[in-house]
């Protein structure tokens, strides 16, 4: 692993891909970050004996730049980096809502860009990774940031024409689950289990039910219905779930998130 591979505004992401990265196996002198404020840069060379530098020192020297900045700030950095870029650089997009059009047309004409919507359980090397392709990006790029994003997770790819809705489904998904987690512990406390109990309960819960959804290879109707005896407890649970339409509010919530996404989409254009 030669190439040069830098990291532009590095947060909580960004930190997570380069500790996945080294270990599997990419050498910190190979790995350029960059970072807002200089403490966070020397904060980064310690902990994980990478090199900061400037974005256009970046630019300049790196293989494949993965910009990982808030979307908000995505324009300004591409006026900071235009200049500097060759048209043979890989650019990879972390930014959510930002179709790779709207980086081909601030870079030199050729430049191959990769959009990539990751998520927050890259943290833990356990994220999704969806991975779309722009105009001039060749298979050989795609490959290269499957290998990059597989360093914390699983990848996947798909025509950018459903970046949006991945973006619903498991860009903010986590949050479905944290906010399901929340509402069962409450759940089950108003039921007369402390706090910590409930949330242990649920938790581990939680993550059997993930590895048996994963692992299996059942359908998830199939898992449900192995839990649900006639006439017991969770069938009059899964009534009430169904009483109060939850399930359409999940449907709803995520058609909402893909629409917003969308939006963030349709305001870059300006």
């Amino acid at each position: 692993m030669t190439q040069k591979v830098a990291v532009l505004g590095t947060g909580k992401i960004g930190e997570a891909l380069l500790s996945g990265m080294i270990g599997a196996g990419w050498a910190p002198a190979d790995l350029l970050v960059t970072a807002r404020r200089p403490e966070r840069a020397d904060e980064l060379r310690a902990r994980h004996g990478v090199t900061p530098v400037t974005n256009a020192e970046a630019a300049k020297t790196a293989d494949t730049l993965i910009l990982t900045v808030k979307p908000q700030d995505m324009g300004t950095l591409l006026d900071e980096l235009a200049p500097h870029v060759p048209a043979d650089r890989l650019i990879i997009s972390g930014a959510a809502g930002i179709p790779t059009a709207f980086f081909e047309e601030r870079l030199a004409p050729g430049t191959p860009v990769v959009r990539v919507m990751t998520n927050t359980p890259a943290l833990v090397d356990e994220a999704m990774s969806v991975i779309s392709a722009g105009t001039h990006a060749t298979a050989d790029h795609l490959a290269h940031t499957e290998e990059i994003f597989g360093a914390v997770g699983k990848t996947l790819r798909v025509p950018e024409s459903q970046q949006d809705a991945c973006t619903a489904l498991s860009g903010s998904g986590p949050a479905y689950f944290f906010y399901l987690v929340e509402a069962m512990t409450d759940a089950g406390i108003l039921l007369g289990l402390p706090r910590d109990k409930a949330h242990d309960l649920i938790v581990q819960s939680a993550i059997g039910a993930a590895k048996m959804l994963r692992d299996s290879g059942e359908h998830p109707v199939r898992l449900r219905e192995n839990v649900t005896s006639p006439a017991g407890t969770t069938i009059n649970a899964i009534r009430e779930l169904e009483n109060h339409g939850v399930r359409a509010a999940l449907i709803a919530a995520l058609e909402a998130a893909r629409d917003r996404s969308r939006e963030l989409a349709s305001g870059t254009k300006d």
